[in-house]
């Protein structure tokens, strides 16, 4: 006996993605994919779950309490993975003795996160990361970081700038205002990595709040918001040993080939508590998407991996977020929201259909996207459905075609038809696909 009917509805905080929107995202993906294998990044694939204390205490009080955790059927306290970056230091340290180091891995795959959902902010979304694991250098960071610049250069972005930091002398300055405790300083950090979203008052605030005097708390969050030049940083601090490592990465990736899309920026703070060196965002400079926030982000986390394993294996990577960055690259045109099938073989009649199968086969062997009607019926009313799934041409197979070996092309935008040989019928498509264009 039928039950009673459901309402058909999703989860608060979760998306379904219809073509319209899932064409573009895997047409990114994929440009995204050749960036990072061209920079020499291999993919690997890590479990949605992992053991909750594998995440826990990674990502500061407010990302533990973001965690999906649950108990399993086994009773084994587990959690979906909040980000690809902790996944990837379990996997190395599991994985030692069958990785060369330094290591390169890229890894696409979705995240959790039970955060509050809002505009712009789900409880589900997907990561592109490429990271360097085993190797402490200059170059190593230099090259996280172009691959993320070519990967904008890729997707057609141009303006956009990374803006650099590091930890150490975001640490450094704060001190430099009194505050020595650890861990007021990791508060101070994760105040300061909201600057750009609550302002220094507030940041203020919630420093004050966290136990660094009013006047100091104050002094910090005006002064590092002021855009800070590297010199005065300098002449605040003296000769720092990070300074000299965020100049050598500029001058790296600047001598690459990427002169003016890197500056140093002391607003950057990263609110994760496992970087430890160079941090960075990146953010579009286009006034029509001024407000979208950082759309790729990353940093140095030399201390991660040795969490799982006696052996300490430094790391830095970068991640872009497959959510904000469409968002604002459809805001400036440079997406089409398309799900366009170009070729169409219409079916005559239940004889026909086998005819038409073997035609589409041989379109889809000369790499052509092709669609067969699968409803059948009158052929007006097949290729008006060709029409609506955006077909350019529509291929017609009849009894005379199928006896003399041909097919019938029709040109949907000027009606014209061109009968062809089968052993022709590849390159005459392309040929009028590409005069379509």
């Amino acid at each position: 006996m039928a039950g009673p009917m459901l309402e058909a509805k999703t989860l608060k905080g979760f998306r379904d993605f219809l073509p319209d929107a899932m064409v573009p995202r895997q047409a990114m993906m994929r440009k995204i994919e050749a960036v990072f294998e061209r920079h020499g990044f291999q993919p690997v694939m890590t479990p949605a779950l992992e053991y909750l204390d594998t995440l826990m205490g990674k990502y500061g009080d407010e990302g533990d309490k973001l965690l999906y955790r649950f108990e399993d059927h086994g009773g084994r306290q587990v959690a979906l993975r909040y980000d690809l970056t902790v996944p990837l230091a379990r996997v190395v340290a599991q994985h030692r003795g069958e990785l060369q180091l330094p290591f390169r891995r890229y890894h696409i795959a979705p995240v959790w996160r039970a955060d509050k959902p809002q505009r712009g902010r789900f409880r589900e979304f997907m990561q592109c990361d490429a990271d360097i694991a085993g190797a402490n250098t200059a170059v190593a960071d230099a090259e996280v970081l172009m691959t993320g610049l070519a990967i904008l250069e890729a997707l057609g972005v141009d303006g956009a700038i990374l803006h650099l930091n590091h930890r150490d002398l975001l640490f450094a300055l704060i001190g430099f205002y009194g505050v020595t405790d650890p861990d007021t300083q990791l508060a101070c950090v994760r105040a300061l990595d909201k600057l750009d979203k609550i302002g220094p008052d507030a940041v203020a605030h919630e420093m004050d709040a966290a136990g660094v005097e009013t006047n100091a708390a104050l002094g910090m969050a005006h002064n590092i918001n002021a855009a800070l030049t590297l010199s005065q940083v300098r002449s605040l601090l003296g000769d720092h040993p990070a300074i000299h490592r965020l100049q050598a990465v500029l001058d790296l990736v600047q001598a690459a080939g990427f002169a003016n899309k890197l500056c140093y920026d002391a607003t950057i703070a990263r609110g994760l508590d496992y970087y430890t060196g160079v941090i960075y965002e990146t953010r579009l400079t286009d006034p029509r998407v001024a407000g979208i926030g950082a759309v790729m982000s990353g940093g140095r986390y030399d201390g991660l991996i040795g969490m799982f394993g006696k052996e300490q294996i430094p790391a830095v990577g970068i991640s872009l977020g497959l959510d904000r960055l469409p968002a604002a690259l459809q805001e400036l045109g440079l997406v089409a929201r398309s799900h366009a099938i170009p070729v169409y073989v219409t079916v005559f009649g239940p004889q026909d259909a086998a005819a038409a199968l073997a035609v589409a086969q041989l379109l889809r062997r000369g790499e052509l996207q092709v669609e067969v009607d699968a409803l059948g019926g009158k052929l007006g009313k097949q290729l008006e459905r060709a029409a609506k799934r955006g077909a350019k041409l529509a291929i017609l197979v009849g009894a005379d075609e199928q006896a003399a070996q041909q097919a019938v092309i029709k040109n949907l935008a000027d009606g014209q038809q061109h009968r062809v040989a089968l052993d022709a019928l590849v390159a005459a498509a392309r040929r009028l696909l590409d005069s379509a264009d």
